[in-house]
């Protein structure tokens, strides 16, 4: 009874906030405290009773009351900081405040004219007049922000009372050390503090308004976004004295977090995992806290161990004040993130991240027994950032076989959602971070491990390694995958060639799957029907020449695929470049409206069957699905820049300008292929499209028409020599052996190309070229856009976001 009352007084305040036309005072307090002191609604109540379209009436009709209304929750939010909460009245007056600015401040953010108000100086906010004027004056949001990082350790509110804290009454607060009430023992805190659901209950509250405050990035179009988040600037700088416990609370509660537990089956059915949406929360807050880069690089100091020593893993309380000098601009999360250095820091944050990216392929007898996390994706943004900041620890991943604990889940990923539009993204994501491990040679070494785990995917049976895994998964994602996937061609692509130089043995299986790529992407009418699609030949190609070149020993499996199959290399060798043989070959495509389709389905010869796999089918989405749009994808040679590798294993990065005086012209052939530019529609496409659909890198282009001179141009430098080489001094022989032994098995010419050599027969090995993962204003504007796609359609209890109007991406209801 008492709560329907609370809900019709909340009622009656909106009410009147809205349809007063004077505006009401800011010492009007018995009118403001009508929206948060006596007031026990949940967060679900909030968004039901105060309505967008009222909000927005306010805004554009009251301006100054829906000014204050923000100011005066800001001002309580504050006092009850300043006190510590101490009663149970003031902790529900701040749970009150903290939803109604959850429910507000996306309606502020999407109005121009309203985005800078919590940045503009307003006097008094949780302060006496006798402070100084400096304190007094601050921005609006620098109190709201501060409010919240100190009610995150507000003892008995978000934290556990130390005993002493109590004792010295309420004015200790502020004096507080919040590094001794960081949330969850892991990286630099070794004391796991007793799981209390109402204050994890609290700290999701705060860290949901938390995340609101960061979202003003959505409500800037991508143009717009070139400037740094002020909101994160803030949080994440020096003065926010809680920076470092924040950041170690927030990386150990995700690290930390199981979704198992015990073990018991059903449990999450019949408990509340408070933990598990702090979880979820803690990751939101924390990517979104490491969107910015560090300012200046050279702040650094010149002794790096110096530096990793004072302001990594000992997180006391001398190391924010001594070990880390910052600047005013620098991102301390980012900092923190990148100094992490100690292996047993690595362990626990690697340990975490695989045994949740594994939690949604977890078996068991009883169906949904077991808890199943959603928020996989946060933790993919998350391992990427980790790689990208902190190269120690994409050192640590790679030095052992557990970054196949990571590529496993990873591939399950993109075989799942390959087929289902509204998945593109986590897509793009998995082959990013592939793209980014591939540059490291420890990678392409451990795929070598063999796969004995098995997990649902409905891809051919095999027995091989993971590389066999990765190469199967390719084929299914290319074949079989959406049509929107196709600007991913040659990022795949990319990652088979940079670990092919060290896979020591395919599997007949994976070795079929390449030759059948070959097949399809070196038909003259799918080279002739755009001007990159010849790259993916290139591609092809190179991982033949590499794996013949450096690892035939092992490879028999291929290299008997290559004889077999040795029609399709003489047939590139041989391809027509005459206007007629150009035209005929177009006339095929011309017979589907789907090139995509047309590629895999259109090719004649019967052996295929076995390679390819089932027909192209999009996966039904559910009626109503939201979707996030994406923003384009650049080019391979703009995500990417070509190293070669040396003979004790270091790489040099390699100019692109210096491409004309390659050592070889295997490395001339390859770099002329990164860097042959596409026609200029193309080019606008790749860097101003989305990736909803516009952009059609594989399909024609309407302005665009091959030329004889155009195929001539890029067929002079196929890199068929190896091959052609390697075809010229082995099929004599195996015809030889086959006709004087009458052998009709293929196990026999397995064994004996197993046991053959080609030293001395093939041309000088050329060198090993790495094509490595670069930073570019592109990537970056990615994703920003999926990870804020993501958080918006996550946070749909309540919807923070789902009326407003956002534009650093468009939703989409499939």
């Amino acid at each position: 009874m008492g709560n329907s009352d609370s809900k019709l007084n909340f009622r009656k305040a909106v009410i009147q906030l809205t349809t007063k036309t004077q505006p009401v005072e800011a010492s009007e307090d018995v009118f403001w405290d009508q929206f948060w002191t006596d007031v026990n609604l949940t967060a679900q109540d909030m968004f039901a009773l105060v309505p967008a379209a009222e909000i927005r009436a306010v805004r554009e009709e009251s301006p100054s009351n829906l000014a204050t209304l923000c100011y005066k929750a800001v001002e309580r939010l504050v006092l009850n900081a300043d006190s510590g909460c101490v009663c149970e009245r003031d902790r529900q007056t701040v749970l009150s405040c903290i939803r109604l600015l959850t429910r507000i401040l996306p309606y502020i953010f999407e109005d121009p004219d309203w985005r800078g108000f919590f940045w503009s100086t307003v006097p008094k906010v949780g302060k006496t007049v006798d402070e100084s004027d400096d304190e007094c004056t601050r921005p609006l949001a620098e109190s709201l922000l501060t409010a919240i990082s100190d009610l995150l350790f507000c003892p008995d509110f978000t934290v556990e009372s130390h005993g002493r804290t109590s004792a010295d009454g309420p004015s200790d607060i502020q004096s507080i050390d919040s590094c001794e009430f960081i949330w969850e023992a892991g990286v630099g805190f070794a004391q796991s503090p007793p799981l209390n659901h109402t204050h994890d209950s609290s700290r999701a509250e705060l860290l949901k308004l938390l995340l609101t405050c960061f979202s003003e990035e959505m409500y800037q179009s991508p143009s717009d976004t070139h400037t740094p988040n002020p909101w994160v600037s803030f949080f994440c700088s020096r003065e926010n004295r809680h920076a470092l416990p924040l950041f170690t609370s927030l990386l150990n509660v995700v690290c930390a977090y199981d979704p198992v537990g015990y073990g018991i089956p059903y449990n999450h059915l019949m408990f509340s995992d408070q933990r598990g949406m702090l979880a979820e929360l803690a990751l939101q807050t924390l990517i979104v806290s490491l969107e910015q880069e560090l300012v200046d690089h050279s702040n650094t100091s010149p002794n790096p161990s110096t530096n990793t020593d004072t302001c990594s893993a000992d997180y006391n309380k001398n190391t924010a004040a001594e070990g880390c000098q910052t600047t005013r601009g620098e991102n301390l999360f980012v900092n923190y993130l990148s100094r992490i250095h100690r292996e047993e820091d690595f362990h626990f944050i690697l340990r975490g991240i695989s045994r949740l990216l594994n939690n949604p392929l977890l078996q068991t007898y009883l169906p949904h027994s077991c808890k199943k996390i959603q928020f996989h994706q946060e933790l993919l943004v998350l391992f990427w950032k980790l790689c990208d900041l902190n190269k120690k620890f994409l050192f640590y991943v790679l030095k052992s076989s557990d970054v196949l604990d990571i590529l496993v889940p990873i591939l399950f990923y993109l075989n799942d959602a390959r087929t289902n539009q509204s998945r593109v993204g986590l897509v793009h994501i998995c082959v990013f971070i592939l793209l980014l491990l591939s540059g490291e040679r420890n990678f392409g070494v451990r795929l070598n491990k063999p796969y004995s785990v098995r997990v649902p995917m409905d891809i051919s049976v095999f027995a091989g390694t993971h590389a066999d895994l990765l190469i199967v998964v390719f084929h299914k994602i290319i074949t079989s995958g959406h049509q929107r996937l196709q600007p991913l061609y040659d990022c795949l692509l990319t990652i088979i060639v940079n670990v092919s130089p060290y896979l020591k043995s395919l599997s007949m299986v994976a070795a079929n799957k390449l030759l059948h790529l070959l097949e399809v992407f070196s038909s003259p009418w799918f080279l002739f029907c755009s001007p990159v699609n010849h790259h993916l030949v290139f591609f092809l190609l190179e991982v033949f020449n590499n794996i013949i070149q450096y690892q035939f020993d092992g490879n028999f499996n291929l290299v008997y695929g290559i004889i077999r199959k040795r029609n399709l290399f003489h047939q590139l060798a041989n391809l027509p470049t005459d206007v007629s043989s150009i035209q005929k070959a177009l006339q095929r495509k011309r017979r589907s409206n789907s090139t995509h389709n047309a590629v895999f389905m259109e090719t004649n010869n019967p052996c295929n069957t076995a390679c390819s796999e089932a027909p192209y089918k999009t996966t039904p989405v559910q009626t109503g699905t939201l979707n996030a749009s994406l923003k384009a994808m650049p080019r391979i040679d703009k995500l990417t820049e070509t190293s070669q590798v040396s003979e004790d294993g270091t790489t040099l990065s390699l100019q692109q300008s210096d491409s004309t005086h390659s050592q070889s012209d295997h490395s001339s052939e390859t770099r002329v292929r990164d860097t042959e530019p596409t026609s200029g529609e193309d080019e606008e496409k790749c860097e101003t499209g989305d990736c909803d659909g516009s952009q059609k890198r594989l399909s024609s282009s309407s302005d665009w028409a091959p030329t004889p001179d155009w195929v001539l141009s890029w067929k002079s430098k196929l890199p068929l020599q190896t091959i052609m080489r390697l075809l010229q001094v082995l099929v004599p022989q195996v015809e030889k052996i086959c006709i004087d032994k009458g052998l009709t098995d293929e196990s026999e010419i397995l064994k004996f190309l197993q046991h053959g050599t080609l030293v001395g027969l093939l041309p000088v090995p050329h060198p090993i070229l790495i094509r490595k993962y670069q930073a570019n204003e592109g990537t970056a504007l990615w994703f920003r856009t999926y990870m804020w796609g993501i958080i918006y359609l996550r946070n749909e209890d309540p919807p923070v976001w789902y009326e407003t109007d956002v534009k650093l991406f468009e939703i989409q209801r499939i």
